[in-house]
């Protein structure tokens, strides 16, 4: 007797953000979690996304690099699993938090700490379960000819420059004028006095 075999759909980090859905403006980075530039970056993305609430979305990428750093591969992959309970944002602070200390158990014990339910968790994360995720993820870094981390998109444009809050912010302030003039002007009725 065939079992059918259960389809398990997985969110992808492409479709996992932080914000407002609708905002005008997407901040994507590629990163990763043993990194110390990524870490410090997260601080200054924590303020971008207080200051402009509503008005950007973030996205992080995941994009280890594993010849530097061996555990960045699991950390992202413990990422991608946490997101699929909606706790992505608090995996992503809690992995940065412990960015020296990433070994598999420790990871399961920092899912818990984010609040990640799922009894599987370390069976998930020793069995590659999420690995093709962040492969992708890695393979899109190429393609848009990532070279070093931190790395940052404003909706689609590489950023380049020293990624600080004044810097990010200029761009974002850039990019939030340019969707204004972009955006359709309402044409108000106007109403015409008719000769008698």
């Amino acid at each position: 007797m065939a079992f059918k075999k259960e389809d398990i759909i997985i969110i992808e980090p492409r479709e996992i953000f932080v914000g407002k859905k609708d905002a005008p403006v997407t901040l994507m980075e590629f990163g990763e979690y043993e990194s110390e530039e990524c870490a410090k970056v997260n601080e200054v993305v924590k303020q971008l996304l207080e200051e402009y609430e509503g008005k950007i979305k973030f996205q992080f990428r995941h994009f280890p690099l594993t010849l530097i750093h061996q555990r960045s591969l699991k950390a992202s992959e413990s990422a991608v699993a946490a997101a699929q309970e909606g706790k992505f944002w608090e995996m992503h602070n809690v992995l940065f938090s412990n960015r020296r200390n990433l070994g598999t158990t420790s990871l399961k014990l920092y899912s818990k700490e984010a609040g990640v339910k799922n009894k599987k968790f370390l069976d998930e994360l020793v069995n590659g379960m999420y690995g093709w995720q962040v492969q992708d993820d890695i393979k899109e870094g190429h393609n848009r000819g990532i070279k070093e981390l931190p790395a940052f998109f404003i909706n689609e444009v590489p950023f380049t420059g020293k990624p600080s809050f004044a810097n990010l912010s200029a761009a974002i302030d850039a990019a939030l004028k340019k969707s204004r003039s972009k955006a359709p002007v309402k044409k108000t009725a106007v109403k015409q006095k008719q000769r008698a």
